[in-house]
């Protein structure tokens, strides 16, 4: 998959081979409250997308829309709904938004599969791999991934907030190498064109700074539909970045909108800030939360220093109830927490085999394993 940065947004689309796509609400339903999609804009980015898919090209949808779909046929009223009506209103719209986009794809004999993920999706290591394998198994199958949150079981403490940052993640979690945000906007101007004549357009950004989030205005209620302005679409574009991911904030509302792209109309590109790898090093260290604590001696903390994988003779203690893949500190005997990595044996296992070598392992536990308790690669230390 290329990683490749080209300086327009139409060859970074043309460039790319995994893209994630992010359709809100406002340009899925318009403005209103009727439960009904624009059926005539959807095919045609079904036709943009089917185009793509021809051209060796993977594609994830994220779409939003069951809210506001939900809300026209439960007929609730527009305006601020409670956490339990958007609740209710997402169960009635998910079935609606998914026959919409299966009836757009239908066309270009491409099935559509709908994955709806929480934000602890993307916090806990085996839900992630479960949503990873998920996806890359449909783009294996030739099947279009549809994502959308789960809105009608999350709450707010446990939501990503808007589809924004929900598709910035989905990108990450795929391994995309570009996400495009569909706005009611052509890109990112120097200031809120609606209200500012002479704000500059931007069609390149090389790095989000302070300056750059400065520039964008607070999100748009008033049409009742979308939940994200041009801040959540920024922080969507820093979360991809910081994952190798290039970003592309492009008009939505027009037909073909990817088309429209391609053919050098205006948007915005974002440059992703980090590398592939370090990006996943980052991720390791910072955003998986420690499912428990593998204790080690000094032989094994210098070892690590060194640029080693962690081994179970140096292993003196282990804590918490955890799996393989999980993520887990690493601390030595005074408690200082040293380092965090991705174990690659359950805890039990592990407790089996601490403070044993290599040769010993199979004995131990009746099977053949790699001897690392944390490879390497899967490693991350504090200090670094």
């Amino acid at each position: 998959m290329t990683r490749e940065f080209h300086a327009s947004a139409g060859a970074q689309l043309r460039a790319a081979r995994r893209i994630v796509v992010k359709v809100g609400s406002a340009i899925l339903c318009g403005d209103g409250d009727d439960g009904t999609v624009r059926a005539s804009w959807l095919s045609s980015l079904a036709d943009d997308i089917a185009q793509l898919r021809r051209a060796w090209r993977e594609a994830v949808v994220v779409t939003s829309g069951a809210i506001a779909l939900g809300r026209g046929r439960l007929g609730l009223a527009r305006g601020p709904l409670k956490l339990e009506e958007k609740q209710a209103a997402s169960a009635a719209g998910q079935i609606a938004l998914a026959e919409a986009w299966g009836a757009a794809f239908a066309a270009h004999g491409v099935t559509v599969a709908q994955i709806l993920l929480t934000l602890d999706d993307t916090e806990h290591r085996r839900r992630y791999l479960n949503a990873r394998a998920a996806m890359r198994a449909l783009l294996d199958l030739g099947a279009m991934p549809l994502v959308n949150e789960n809105d009608a079981v999350t709450t707010e403490e446990i939501r990503y907030g808007d589809n924004d940052r929900l598709a910035a993640h989905a990108a990450q979690i795929v391994g995309a190498d570009l996400l495009v945000i569909l706005s009611d906007v052509d890109g990112l101007y120097t200031a809120d064109p609606r209200r500012d004549p002479s704000a500059a357009h931007l069609p390149l950004v090389e790095a989000i700074t302070p300056d750059i989030e400065a520039s964008a205005a607070g999100p748009n209620l008033s049409a009742g539909v979308g939940s994200g302005g041009m801040e959540s679409k920024l922080a969507a574009a820093k979360i991809a970045g910081g994952a190798g991911c290039a970003a592309i904030i492009a008009p939505g509302h027009g037909d073909n909108p990817l088309s429209a792209v391609l053919d050098g109309g205006k948007a915005t590109l974002f440059r992703a800030a980090k590398t592939r790898e370090s990006a996943r090093r980052q991720w390791i260290a910072g955003r998986l939360k420690p499912a428990g604590t593998i204790v080690i001696d000094d032989g094994a903390a210098k070892a690590l220093g060194a640029g080693k994988s962690l081994l179970p003779a140096g292993v003196v203690g282990v804590r918490g109830d955890f799996a393989r893949g999980d993520a887990v500190a690493v601390e030595n005997a005074k408690g200082e927490v040293l380092a965090q990595g991705l174990s690659a044996y359950h805890a039990d296992e592990i407790r089996r085999i601490a403070g044993r070598r290599s040769d010993e392992i199979e004995p131990l536990l009746g099977y053949r394993r790699r001897p690392a308790v944390i490879e390497k690669n899967d490693l991350v230390l504090r200090m670094s």
